[in-house]
């Protein structure tokens, strides 16, 4: 039997960054690894990700268990878009439906290269230098040539979170690998013991 959808709840969490905002669901939208979504093509047979294309000018989709991050474009506020997002949420939950398509294959064997090698990078160059202050950087998932990084300890909520990532941990991981194409961080800074947003 399905939960009717005004018992679902959702919690936005905005980012640094004023196009994206995270929405933290009570419940799984997916189970397995996180599905990667950046057209209204590759939405196609998910139910969630085709509403959500259609209801909002996005530019990328994340869903990862329970967690939707989504990146828009053009001017309109999360507060506009908000409703908008969780009705799409509430609508795909509730019709007892999957709202994502299945996305259980096995990593490929490049995506296997690439992930120790950046767990490595990680390892021995990147969270020697910032478990000093009590943080680390470990890899989610990587995803064809995009790699799904999460901070932790001190870095998750740390104001110079973002400055990390870019400066040093994302510089550290592309001249190793340059064949990754994009990294994203899934890290919810908004919880924890350090979160920088109230």
């Amino acid at each position: 039997m399905t939960q009717p959808a005004q018992d679902i709840a959702i919690t936005a969490k905005p980012a640094t960054d004023p196009q994206v905002c995270s929405f933290m669901i009570d419940r799984p939208l997916h189970e397995g690894r996180a599905v990667y979504c950046r057209t209204i093509e590759a939405a196609a047979g998910s139910p969630l990700l085709e509403e959500l294309f259609a209801v909002a000018d996005l530019r990328e989709v994340i869903v990862d268990g329970p967690v939707l991050t989504i990146a828009k474009n053009g001017d309109a506020t999360w507060q506009q878009l908000g409703p908008r997002i969780a009705a799409a949420v509430r609508g795909a939950l509730a019709s007892g439906t999957p709202p994502v398509a299945a996305n259980n294959a096995e990593p490929t064997a490049a995506e296997e290269d690439i992930r120790q090698t950046v767990e490595w990078i990680l390892r021995e160059r990147v969270n020697p230098q910032i478990e000093s202050h009590g943080g680390f950087v470990e890899v989610r998932d990587v995803q064809d040539t995009t790699v799904f990084l999460v901070m932790g300890g001190g870095c998750q909520g740390c104001s110079s979170a973002k400055a990390t990532m870019r400066g040093g941990v994302e510089k550290a991981l592309r001249q190793a690998v340059p064949e990754i194409t994009e990294i994203v961080d899934l890290t919810d800074h908004a919880s924890g013991e350090n979160p920088y947003y109230k």
